[in-house]
């Protein structure tokens, strides 16, 4: 396959994925193999749930209708002109993929395939059900990509690089295990809003889809906040009051119970509102159903910091407080370039000899 061959094959996907929208699903006719999938991939996003409680309907589809409206020939073509596929020697990149939201690991493996690479992909358990539906609709599509296209559940084997997400802790086991081939290995990152006191609402409440999709679980969703001494979090509380249903998830209202008690037994001063606690900490990696905070004194000591601590973060939401700076409420719609870790995993491909 060439390259335009590759792109036309994942924006014929994109246009299947629209069809399951948060407005509701609507089957287009001229959507190819359509009869074939599209029952079926109802029935994948109803079910998602029973195999991990934090996929739920909305969620899912959430994830499944961004993706639609990324995969297009436009945004493929767009993001790939710049980078010498063409000299590309296929190899085998092994993917082990983290499982904390759903099609946390879609981006790793339209990259490889779409480099022009063989892909040997390892799911976590917790999210091991959309992507192989996907990748036969895929292979539908595109015959040839089924020799591209590799699941396993064993330890990996004859592969030529690696791209591997996980914690801070078996990160350290993927280093060792992988050290001798190129890899990408990513490990724990979060990411913070930085407030001023001079937010609208329209922006704070904004900021609660960033904190709240996916309940908090992926690496871009907001875990803490940086505010100047003296912030009313009363204006945030306020702003926020809209997501209130969240706490109607058994599991959330299960860790926002636990994790209170947690809190109260060791005399930690809180802020809560009844689905969401402040708790004033310098760590980044909040529990669930609680938002670490942090206040600052000085801006340009807060960028010094922020800075300072880059490997551990993410994204950084703000209103133009920083360079690249994510704006409220924006954060789990990445664009193809905006590469987790900021590494660029297309060049890193380019470059796997």
């Amino acid at each position: 396959m060439v390259l335009n061959e590759r792109i036309t094959a994942f924006s014929e996907l994109g246009k299947f994925l629209k069809q399951f929208k948060s407005s509701g699903y609507e089957k287009v006719n001229s959507i190819l193999h359509n009869d074939d999938f599209f029952d079926e991939m109802i029935l994948k996003i109803q079910t998602a749930e029973h195999h991990n409680g934090w996929f739920t309907k909305e969620n899912v589809i959430f994830s499944l209708e961004q993706w639609g409206n990324t995969l297009t020939t436009d945004n493929l073509t767009k993001w790939l002109s710049t980078y010498k596929l063409k000299e590309i020697i296929p190899k085998t990149i092994g993917i082990i993929m983290a499982g904390n939201i759903p099609l946390v690991g879609f981006h790793d493996f339209l990259s490889v395939l779409i480099s022009g690479h063989n892909v040997l992909v390892k799911q976590s358990s917790n999210d091991n059900q959309l992507l192989p539906y996907l990748a036969s609709y895929l292979i539908a599509v595109e015959p040839r990509f089924q020799d591209c296209i590799t699941f396993t559940t064993e330890r990996f084997t004859n592969f030529d690089a690696i791209i591997a997400t996980g914690s801070n802790n078996t990160a350290r086991y993927f280093e060792h295990y992988f050290g001798k081939v190129p890899n990408i290995i990513r490990k724990n990152r979060n990411s913070v809003a930085i407030l001023t006191g001079n937010e609208t609402k329209d922006q704070l409440k904004a900021l609660g889809e960033d904190i709240f999709r996916y309940y908090g679980l992926g690496c871009r969703s907001v875990s803490k906040l940086m505010v100047p001494e003296g912030y009313d979090f009363d204006t945030f509380f306020k702003a926020v009051y809209s997501y209130g249903d969240i706490i109607n998830s058994a599991k959330y209202a299960n860790n926002y119970d636990y994790n209170k008690a947690v809190y109260l037994m060791s005399n930690y001063k809180l802020l809560e509102n009844g689905f969401l606690m402040l708790k004033e900490d310098e760590s980044y990696a909040s529990p669930i159903a609680s938002l670490f905070y942090e206040t600052y004194s000085s801006t340009d000591t807060l960028a010094q910091k922020l800075i300072a601590d880059k490997d551990k973060i993410q994204c950084i939401v703000s209103d133009r407080f920083m360079e690249n700076s994510i704006d409220f409420g924006r954060t789990q719609y990445p664009q193809l370039s905006d590469y987790a870790d900021g590494i660029d995993i297309i060049e890193f491909l380019t470059k796997i000899n």
